[in-house]
Order: structure tokens, then C-alpha cells, then sequence
């Protein structure tokens, strides 16, 4: 008996348009209204090809957040805070402008996928709760990291507490995007990291 392999080319554009899909879906429906059948359906891929390359639903699932995780360290977090030399305080002013610019881009569609799935599944399924944990306090450790070695540098003064800044930061800013997508109002955005902005000029230690 032979097998018949499909060539790499096809068969990435199978396994990506299966999480392209499932992505999409899952963002503006969730995960759990979003059907293993509206996927193969929208991608055009048979269960045998998606049986290949996942599990289950759950492990595409965990795929899409892992992926969805990746692109935000690497088009959001890491861009704004790569710079060794930066100001600290402009690194976060940074990471919060590029919030509000995926939101605009989206034109209030979808919102936070993280922040989607957490509000979705943290009290029901507890592989989801784990990753979706860990990414937030990667996200709150990196805006910690920030605030502290500002104020070692004089430039965040000393009265700011850096992990309950992150804190704060972190949970504002998903709340702002939950509240924008309410909305569909990119205002609601704009608005909240103005005020952002202006809670961190109460900590500028150039003042």
C-alpha cells in the first residue's frame, strides 16, 4: 500500500486556512458557538484533512490562542518595549497607542480574542483558564518591568507602585476594548487611553 503525501506548500495553506477560519469564526461568535461544522463548511476542508492536522475542536482551540499570543508578544508587547535605550514611560505610553490602532483597524469588531476567551470559558474549562492566565501576566509583568526600571532610571517617580500600575493598566485597557466593542464607538477607546495617559503623567519623574 502507498501513501500519498500532500506537498508542504498545500498542505500549509490546508492547516492555515482551517485556523484562519476558526479564528474569524471564533472572535466574533466564541468558541463555543462555533461549530466544528461551520469550519470545515466556511474553509472547505473535509473532516479527514482536519482530523490530520488537529485532535479535536479543543486543540484547535488551543492552537488559535497560542497563535493569537505569539502576535501579540511580537506585533504588540515586544515592538514598543525592544528598545533598551527608550524612555520607560514612552514604551507604555507606546504599548497603549498600539492597542487603540488594532482597534481602529478593526473598526470595534471582535475585540480582545484573549480577553474574549477568558470571559468565556475561565469558569468552565481550565486548560483555557491556564494559557489565558499566563498571557496576562506576561502582559502585566512586561508594563511591571517597564515602570520599575523607570523609576530606576529617575524617570518614573518613586511614588508609583509598578505591579499595581501593571495591574491596573492591564485590567483598564480590557475593560476599555470590551466596553469599545459594546459600543462600536472607537471613542470609547480613544477616550480611556487619554485617560490612561494622563495616570501615567502623575508618575513622570522628568516633572
Amino acid at each position: 500500500m502507498t501513501t500519498e503525501l500532500k506537498p508542504v506548500k498545500e498542505a500549509r495553506s490546508t492547516k492555515g486556512a482551517i485556523i484562519a477560519v476558526a479564528a474569524r469564526l471564533m472572535l466574533v461568535k466564541g468558541y463555543t458557538a462555533t461549530s466544528l461544522d461551520d469550519v470545515l463548511r466556511e474553509s472547505g476542508v473535509g473532516k479527514g484533512n482536519f482530523y490530520h492536522y488537529f485532535r479535536s475542536k479543543e486543540d484547535l482551540g488551543y492552537e488559535i490562542l497560542d497563535r493569537a499570543i505569539r502576535s501579540f508578544v511580537e506585533r504588540t508587547l515586544d515592538p514598543c518595549f525592544s528598545d533598551p535605550d527608550a524612555n520607560r514611560l514612552g514604551q507604555v505610553r507606546c504599548f497603549l497607542d498600539g492597542l487603540l490602532q488594532v482597534q481602529r483597524e478593526r473598526n470595534c469588531v471582535g475585540g480582545c480574542a484573549m480577553g474574549n476567551l477568558a470571559s468565556e470559558l475561565s469558569d468552565v474549562h481550565e486548560g483555557f483558564r491556564a494559557r489565558l492566565a499566563g498571557v496576562f501576566t506576561l502582559w502585566r509583568e512586561r508594563l511591571t518591568q517597564a515602570l520599575r526600571e523607570g523609576q530606576g532610571r529617575g524617570e518614573v517617580a518613586r511614588s508609583c507602585d509598578p505591579v499595581a500600575a501593571g495591574r491596573f493598566l492591564v485590567a483598564a485597557l480590557e475593560g476599555a476594548i470590551l466596553i469599545t466593542k459594546v459600543m462600536k464607538d472607537i471613542s470609547v477607546m480613544e477616550q480611556c487611553v487619554g485617560e490612561l495617559k494622563e495616570y501615567l503623567s502623575l508618575y513622570d519623574g522628568s516633572k
